[in-house]
């Protein structure tokens, strides 16, 4: 084996060794902020737990009763063209 064969395995492992070294430490960093969500989540769902317990229980909304099935709503009257016409003339609308 000649010294320049040997200077390339060498900086082959030092470069997998260097590789090895940050994926650890990136996995570190990615653990440390997974751990401080996980810690923020935890203290306000704390938070919110507490708070709703001090508050007094709310009372379930009142559903409006629904028509019977095969009953037709009232319908408006709707004013006649001629009617909604003439108040436009006389507010002063030109039509």
């Amino acid at each position: 084996m000649t010294k320049e064969d040997r200077d390339r395995a060498e900086a082959r492992f030092s470069k997998a060794a260097r590789a090895s070294q940050e994926a650890k430490a990136g996995k570190n960093d990615r653990d440390a902020s997974t751990k401080a969500v996980l810690d923020n989540m935890a203290k306000l769902k704390a938070l919110r737990l507490a708070r709703e317990a001090a508050e007094p229980p709310r009372t379930a909304p009142v559903k409006k009763a629904r028509a019977k099935p095969g009953t037709k709503p009232e319908k408006k009257a709707t004013p006649v063209l001629s009617d909604w016409l003439a108040g436009q003339q006389s507010g002063g609308r030109r039509t």
